[in-house]
């Protein structure tokens, strides 16, 4: 592994990792974590496509992990600058280095960014991982109470005493920025997440100009983005072609997935056979015969 930094589109110094691997001629990865999650959560992964030959990078979003400030308190951002100025100078900065296609990972938010970068011609094809629209009422009952209660108590009260959302204290991921949790419950309390907010009129013809191969695994069992969550945001790419993978922990021998566990060592057989798909088949990865439900999406308008 080969830890550098570079520079997001605004000027920003952004950790990245890179994890080089022999020929790559199918393609680079780039993994574009969820909020809170820091790159060094997705080294596992990382570690095993660079085995099966294929060079893989992380990186941290301004704000989280290496491409932080020495302090929260005060840092200015907006929630789309992860999408618009850092996740697109990764790509840019991969695009530079390899003639090979870039691929992409996307956990949770990093579906997200699709529709939100500048452009997304150098994307290949992109598998997700707990890509949901984020309203709590798509959630299960008890996690939407959990939910409301960060949302409306304990978030408000962490970031008053702190200026920021202290989230290491709750043990639910790294610290956040104030004002990106203030928008990321603005959109939560919508159905149609972001593309509800009227501040943001022209999202859905930006997310409908994607024409980038997407597919989006996601598990019964994980709360924060249930499939119908998935259904109802992956519509927005009503212009791409987009494989929805629904995922039964129990069928990969897994007890849990949750929202997290796709990226645990214990789910391998699930990144081994997306990466397959992500590379056309063409790497020597394995395609265990584990039953998993797929299907087109159809074009919808969100």
């Amino acid at each position: 592994m080969q830890e550098l930094t570079i520079s997001a589109l605004d000027g920003y110094p952004l950790g990245v990792s890179r994890f080089p691997a022999a020929g790559s001629g199918e393609g680079v990865v780039i993994i574009a974590g969820a909020t809170g999650v820091a790159q060094r959560f997705y080294r596992r992964f990382a570690e095993t496509a660079a085995k099966l030959g294929i060079e893989t990078w992380t990186f941290d979003y301004r704000g989280v992990g290496r491409s932080a400030p020495a302090s929260l308190e005060n840092f200015r951002m907006s929630y789309l600058d992860w999408a618009e100025l850092d996740l697109s100078a990764v790509i840019e900065h991969v695009a530079g280095v390899h003639r090979a296609p870039v691929l992409m990972v996307g956990h949770s938010y990093g579906g997200h960014a699709i529709g939100l970068l500048p452009r997304t011609d150098q994307l290949k094809k992109v598998v997700t991982f707990g890509t949901g629209a984020g309203w709590d009422g798509w959630m299960p009952p008890l996690e939407r109470l959990r939910v409301k209660l960060l949302w409306n108590v304990i978030g408000p009260l962490l970031v008053r005493s702190t200026g920021y959302l202290a989230w290491k204290r709750l043990g639910l991921g790294e610290d956040l920025p104030r004002d990106l949790f203030l928008q990321w419950r603005r959109w939560c309390q919508w159905p149609r997440y972001f593309f509800d907010d009227p501040e943001l009129p022209d999202l859905a013809e930006r997310f409908a100009q994607v024409t980038t191969p997407i597919r989006a695994v996601n598990a019964t069992d994980d709360a924060w983005a249930m499939p119908a969550s998935r259904d109802a945001f992956m519509a927005a790419y009503k212009n791409a072609p987009v494989e929805l993978e629904t995922v039964e922990p129990r069928d990969w021998k897994l007890k849990k997935i949750g929202h997290i566990g796709y990226f645990r060592p214990e789910a391998a057989a699930l990144w081994e056979l997306n990466l397959r798909w992500l590379t056309d088949g063409r790497q020597n990865v394995s395609a265990a015969a584990i039953p998993v439900t797929v299907n087109t999406n159809a074009a919808q308008n969100t």
